[in-house]
C-alpha cells in the first residue's frame, strides 16, 4: 500500500494533459446559477430609500415640534426672565450680596486711605492698572452670570476676583509702608 511519492509524480508527469471538453465552462456555470441562484435588483430598492427619507423626515418634524413646545412653556420663560434679572451676586441671593458689599466696601476704603506720593507712582500705577483688569474680568462675569444664570463656578470666580482686589491693595498697602519707613530711614541717617 506504501508508495513512493516520488514515482507517483513521474508517472503523473507522463500522463498527457487534456484539454477540457469544449462548453465545460458554460455547462459549470449554468449547473452552479441552478444551484445558488443569482438575485436580481431588487425594484423594491427604491422603495426602501423612500421609506427612510419619509421616516427622517417624520423624526425631524417631530423633534422640531418639541423644541417648539418647549419655548411656550411658562416654566421655561419663568427661569429665562429670572436668567434676565440677575446682574450681580447681590441679585441670586442676599448672602451673596452682603459678601459682594463687604469686598466692594472694603475695597472703596482701601482705596480712600491709601497717600500718594510722586515717588511712588510707578507702583501705585501698576498696582491700579491690575485693579483696572480684575474690575473689567468682574463686570465680564456679571456679564456671564446674566446670561448663563447662577452656576457655582461663575459665583466662586466672582468672590475669587472680589478677595485678589481686596488682596492687591493690602499689599500695595503694605509696600507703600516699607517705602515710607525706608524713606525716613534714609532721610535720618
Amino acid at each position: 500500500m506504501q508508495q513512493d511519492i516520488r514515482k507517483l509524480f513521474e508517472e503523473d508527469s507522463k500522463l498527457e494533459k487534456g484539454q477540457m471538453p469544449n462548453g465545460h465552462e458554460a455547462r459549470f456555470i449554468e449547473k452552479l446559477e441552478k444551484e445558488l441562484p443569482v438575485k436580481k435588483s431588487n425594484s423594491f430598492f427604491f422603495l426602501k430609500i423612500a421609506a427612510a427619507i419619509v421616516v427622517f423626515l417624520g423624526l425631524g418634524y417631530g423633534v422640531f415640534t418639541q423644541i417648539d413646545s418647549d419655548s411656550d412653556d411658562p416654566k421655561l420663560a419663568e427661569i429665562k426672565e429670572k436668567k434676565a434679572d440677575i446682574k450681580s451676586l447681590g441679585d441670586i441671593s442676599p448672602d451673596l450680596k452682603k459678601v459682594e458689599n463687604y469686598y466692594l466696601a472694603s475695597i472703596n476704603m482701601e482705596l480712600a486711605k491709601m497717600t500718594y506720593a510722586p515717588e511712588n507712582m510707578d507702583l501705585i500705577d501698576g498696582y491700579l492698572k491690575r485693579l483696572s483688569d480684575l474690575n473689567t474680568e468682574y463686570d465680564e462675569l456679571n456679564k456671564e452670570l446674566s446670561e448663563t444664570g447662577p452656576n457655582i463656578g461663575t459665583v466662586d470666580a466672582l468672590i475669587n476676583n472680589l478677595k485678589l482686589r481686596l488682596n492687591l491693595l493690602q499689599r500695595l498697602k503694605d509696600q507703600l509702608n516699607e517705602l515710607n519707613k525706608t524713606n525716613d530711614e534714609t532721610i535720618s541717617i
